[in-house]
């Protein structure tokens, strides 16, 4: 791990790093990212704007450094497709499972998702790659699942694998991110998941699920 200058940071240098993440993290959740300024994210973390200078070239930098924290930790979501059935009672398991796991992960990473989507909607490369990267953990499984049950004659052969990976994925994505608007709708967070594992469980195997 290097400094702005290129120097390798020590063991002392990567933590202050780390701990000025992880300020920037917790500040992020409260303020919008363009309002946080690298002389709060020092004051947070107890440090002064040299220190933080030495490790990102403004805060913009650092966001994007916990963006792509966050996408390699989506890595871990491919876990909650990799050998799993989508036949019979396993497969109404599997699609719960996806769509809590899922909404975990929003929720655990909802203020730099925010971020994340706001500069891809904008246009901001960097912020749509990171986008893409934590929604193929999940699309390029799901694509995969759809194609399998289709060469056994399970969906219909009309149907096109990476098409409704998508759609469920943008759904799924989109749901996360609205978690805390649906209790406006009077839908409770109870609800709002088996109805989800039925949206996605019908999408991959074309029928209802059996309980």
């Amino acid at each position: 791990m290097r400094t702005v200058d290129g120097r390798v940071a020590g063991r002392r240098g990567q933590a202050t790093r780390q701990k000025l993440l992880d300020c920037l993290s917790e500040m992020l959740s409260s303020s919008p990212y363009r309002d946080v300024k690298v002389i709060d994210v020092a004051r947070k973390a107890g440090t002064s704007p040299a220190t933080f200078y030495q490790y990102f070239p403004d805060v913009e930098g650092a966001v994007l450094e916990i963006a792509e924290q966050t996408a390699a930790d989506s890595a871990g979501l491919t876990e909650l497709l990799e050998g799993r059935s989508w036949v019979g009672k396993a497969g109404w398991q599997t699609a719960q499972e996806l769509v809590d796991g899922f909404l975990e992960f929003w929720r655990k990473n909802d203020a730099i998702l925010r971020v994340v989507d706001l500069g891809a909607a904008e246009g901001d490369k960097r912020f749509y790659k990171i986008r893409m990267k934590v929604l193929n953990s999940v699309n390029a499984s799901l694509a995969d699942s759809v194609a399998a049950l289709q060469a056994k004659g399970r969906v219909d052969k009309d149907v096109n694998p990476a098409a409704v990976a998508g759609a469920l994925v943008t759904m799924l994505a989109a749901a996360a991110s609205h978690q805390k608007g649906f209790s406006s709708w009077g839908v409770k967070q109870a609800e709002l998941k088996p109805n989800l594992a039925l949206l996605v469980h019908l999408g991959v195997t074309g029928k209802k699920p059996t309980r």
